[in-house]
């Protein structure tokens, strides 16, 4: 039976690529897809959202929510993924009237099947943050929830202490990893040893697929943007590791760890901070992927793409 998913996204070219890959994997089941801003602005996830699946037309569409328009993020990743999410791609996409708030449609999902959806996370968490202040219960409904965010002991990628995801929402991060509800946090100690190739792009560039012509349309601008800026042959696609990890737990060594999101900090707001002291203060509220099988998630990664719509 395919495990039921929720993804709560910001596309993003990483989130892109992650969706294209939940779509393609008959494990999954993608019952929603729920927009948050964060790399761009929640009006434009909520549209790269709808612009993604329009393009694959999978055989079942996930619901879609629709961003708050009015959340509010420290920063964004324009400069990386370009000014409209998808690198140098434009989509047209049809104007769909009366969408549904992403926090409405988590809420209603999980009503319906409560106890049997996880949920995979590869934005800010302002969404589930919102939904357990309104809707408190419904924590206890999520079967599981993974989270692509926060580091270790490698440092941040937006800040010097802070990782992209949780620096953009703190406080919304700190309420959902305090919550009551089984949590693996894929942070970037483990995405970090995850680089894409070109070998991707060729793939992707020799296939005839629908998924295969979006994403060879969106990826070779950040490709291009790795090699200018880090020296890099390779792309990281954070985001893409969480799906993975819904699908292939085995390939991530975890570590059930304490803990929490420094939301005060001058230099380290968005820091997340773990206590690997041998006798902790608090009891483990997490388990912390720390440690892929590059090449197993790898081989995943492509396998799922090349059997693609």
């Amino acid at each position: 039976m395919a495990r039921k998913v929720i993804l709560d996204m910001d596309p993003g070219i990483d989130d892109a690529v992650a969706l294209c890959l939940a779509l393609a994997d008959p494990r999954l089941e993608v019952i929603a897809v729920t927009a948050t801003g964060g790399n761009v602005s929640p009006r434009q996830a909520t549209r790269n959202v709808q612009a993604i699946i329009e393009r694959i037309d999978p055989p079942r569409w996930p619901r879609i929510g629709a961003a708050e328009s009015e959340q509010l993020l420290r920063t964004d990743a324009r400069e990386l993924y370009g000014a409209e999410g998808l690198g140098d791609a434009e989509f047209t996409v049809a104007e769909l009237h009366n969408r549904h708030p992403s926090v409405k449609v988590l809420s209603e999902e999980l009503r319906q099947a409560p106890g049997e959806i996880t949920v995979v996370c590869s934005g800010p968490l302002s969404n589930l943050s919102a939904l357990f202040q309104r809707e408190p219960e419904t924590a206890a409904m999520i079967s599981e929830l993974i989270v692509v965010g926060g580091s270790v002991a490698v440092g941040g990628n937006i800040t010097a202490a802070a990782e992209f995801n949780i620096y953009c929402d703190a406080e919304a991060a700190q309420r959902v990893l305090r919550a009551k509800v089984p949590t693996t946090v894929v942070t970037l100690d483990a995405t970090q040893k995850l680089v894409l190739r070109y070998d991707l792009l060729d793939m992707l560039r020799s296939r005839e697929t629908r998924t295969a012509k979006l994403l060879a349309a969106i990826l070779p601008g950040l490709y291009h943007i790795y090699r200018q800026r880090y020296g890099m042959e390779g792309v990281y696609l954070h985001d893409v590791a969480g799906v993975v990890a819904a699908m292939h737990p085995e390939l991530f060594t975890t570590k059930a760890l304490y803990g929490e999101v420094e939301v005060t900090g001058e230099l380290t707001h968005g820091a997340t901070v773990f206590d690997r002291r041998p006798q902790p203060e608090g009891a483990p509220n997490m388990d912390v992927a720390l440690e892929l099988d590059a090449a197993a998630v790898r081989d995943c990664i492509f396998r799922g793409l090349d059997h693609g719509e």
